[in-house]
């Protein structure tokens, strides 16, 4: 048995439920910090209304992101 395997998708539906959470148990710290702070920046941007689709797409990408690195 192999038990060093990768699991694919326990990142993917922490990131789902919390951004960047797959990307911080898979021990990528740098890119978890930029979705927080890029959510963080998209979160100001929805006083201009542009924010939402700004987080849409952050969220998306780092769903799969977590699944896929």
């Amino acid at each position: 048995m192999n038990y060093c395997r990768k699991t694919h998708g326990v990142p993917a539906l922490f990131s789902f439920f919390v951004p960047g959470l797959g990307q911080l148990v898979k021990g990528q710290i740098l890119k978890a910090l930029f979705i927080w702070i890029a959510f963080a920046l998209a979160g100001a941007l929805h006083i201009i209304g542009f924010g939402f689709l700004i987080c849409t797409v952050i969220w998306v990408w780092q769903i799969y992101d977590a699944y896929n690195a």
